[in-house]
């Protein structure tokens, strides 16, 4: 019999028997079931607070309409992309550069048998186009605050990254320009630090007539991240000021940090 030693025992497991250990958890809607794969404490912790951790964001994609096209800029595990898709029926284009989150993003498509309603890329979105490396805050599911490209960390401050893995990014334009994506109506992005580059790298999108709404985590302590602001706002959006203070992280090493949500 082929056994497997795990880490946590010395005791030796049948491998068939381990293999089947997927935990999943489900939130129910009506008589639809999202499911989401639970194989970490922080991975169930995401789907434990999904109504609580960023209600905004559930209430933005509430507002969608079936067919419309949504663009997750930093999709970790699937949260999101896979509610938009399960929940309002629109097709979602999917970004996550991280090599275990995006096995778990994938994994959440499968098991919600959305293949065709949602694709996941395995890249980051920024503000030019090659390869580099992608500095990992933790390598597990769910985790965040990597960098790609650079050893800054949410605040644009050097830090130090234990992990590391190649990584590749484009831009949202380039992607639109050569059809490989429509030009979406919903862009949410949540990349830690760097949605100014995204911003930067997806301005003719943001300027075509196609776009709705963005949903941006912003730092309110950077001035890059403000800018965000000023040029969105130029752009014929607009966004609710109460919505904001309502988002707004009051404390801890995000304090200031905000989702908001842009309308045209």
């Amino acid at each position: 019999m082929i056994t497997v030693e795990t880490k946590s025992t010395e005791d030796p497991i049948d491998l068939e028997e381990y293999e089947k250990i997927q935990p999943a958890m489900v939130i129910p809607v009506g008589n639809i079931k999202v499911v989401y794969a639970t194989p970490n404490a922080m991975t169930g912790w995401r789907v434990k607070t999904f109504f609580t951790k960023e209600p905004e964001t559930v209430a933005w994609m509430g507002e969608f309409g079936s067919g419309e096209v949504m663009v997750d800029v930093g999709a970790n595990v699937g949260m999101y992309s896979v509610w938009a898709a399960k929940t309002r029926g629109v097709r979602v284009f999917a970004f996550e550069p991280e090599s275990q989150n995006y096995a778990l993003l994938n994994r959440n498509i499968i098991y919600n048998q959305l293949s065709s309603q949602v694709t996941a890329f395995c890249t980051a979105l920024s503000d030019d186009t090659g390869f580099d490396v992608l500095h990992l805050a933790d390598f597990n599911y769910g985790r965040s605050c990597h960098s790609f490209g650079s050893t800054l960390n949410f605040k644009l401050e050097e830090q130090k990254f234990a992990f590391t893995q190649g990584a590749f990014a484009t831009t949202l334009d380039l992607m639109v320009q050569s059809g490989t994506i429509p030009a979406p109506h919903h862009i949410k992005i949540d990349v830690d630090g760097f949605e100014h580059k995204v911003i930067e790298g997806a301005k003719q999108s943001i300027a075509g007539p196609t776009l709705k709404s963005l949903l941006i985590e912003i730092n309110q302590n950077l001035p890059e991240h403000m800018g965000i602001v000023d040029y969105l706002k130029s752009q014929g959006f607009d966004y609710s000021q109460e919505q904001v203070n309502e988002a707004e992280r009051a404390d801890g090493i995000f304090e200031g940090v905000a989702n908001y949500v842009f309308r045209r």
